[in-house]
C-alpha cells in the first residue's frame, strides 16, 4: 500500500504525488471502497482516483530509487532494441511497451525509435507520425520518473538519456 507523499507511476498519468487516500464524496463512487488521489507531476489541474483495492497492481507502482535509476541509465547500452518482424505490428509493440510500466522497456522504446529516426534520416526522410508520438510519451514517462529519482530536472535527464544511447557519457 502506497502512503500520502509517494511518488508512483500511474500507467499512462505519468509521475503522480499520492496526496489522500479516502472514500470519494463522488456521485456514483462506492462510499465503502478508498481510493487513492493523486496529482501527477507533470500534468497540471490534473487529479487521478484509483481503488486501493484495485486488481490493476500493474498500473502503479514506487518510483525507481537513485540507485535503481543510476543503474538503468548505466546499462542503457546493453539494453537491447525492440525486435520489429512485421512493419504493421509496430505501434502494437510501441502500445505494449507504453502498458508494461517497465522502464526497461520504455528505454528499449526509445532507444528503438531513436534509431529507427536516424536510418530515415540518412534517407532524406521524416520521423513517421508513429513513431514521434511514441517517442514523446515514451520520453514523457521515463523522463519523468528518472527526474524524480534522481532531483533532476527532465531536461538534464534528456541529456544523460541521449549521450548514454550515443555511447559518450553516463551518470
Amino acid at each position: 500500500m502506497f502512503q500520502i507523499g509517494d511518488y508512483v507511476i500511474c500507467s499512462n498519468k505519468g509521475v503522480c504525488e499520492v496526496e489522500n487516500i479516502t472514500v470519494l464524496n463522488i456521485s456514483g463512487a462506492d462510499k465503502e471502497k478508498e481510493y487513492y488521489i493523486l496529482k501527477p507531476l507533470y500534468s497540471a489541474g490534473s487529479t487521478v482516483y484509483v481503488p486501493v483495492d484495485s486488481q490493476k497492481d500493474h498500473t502503479m507502482r514506487k518510483v525507481l530509487e537513485r540507485t535503481e535509476a543510476e543503474r538503468l541509465i548505466g546499462t542503457i547500452p546493453e539494453i537491447p532494441l525492440l525486435v520489429i518482424t512485421n512493419d504493421k505490428m509496430t505501434e502494437q509493440m510501441y502500445k505494449d511497451c507504453m502498458k508494461s510500466n517497465d522502464c526497461q522497456e520504455l528505454v528499449k522504446l526509445i532507444k528503438t525509435i531513436h534509431q529507427r529516426k536516424q536510418k530515415r534520416i540518412q534517407a532524406g526522410r521524416k520521423i513517421t507520425a508513429v513513431d514521434a508520438k511514441y517517442f514523446h510519451l515514451a520520453e514523457e514517462n521515463l523522463y519523468g520518473e528518472l527526474a524524480v529519482a534522481l532531483d533532476l530536472s527532465r531536461e538534464e535527464v534528456s541529456g544523460y538519456i541521449t549521450a548514454a544511447i550515443n555511447g559518450t557519457k553516463a551518470l
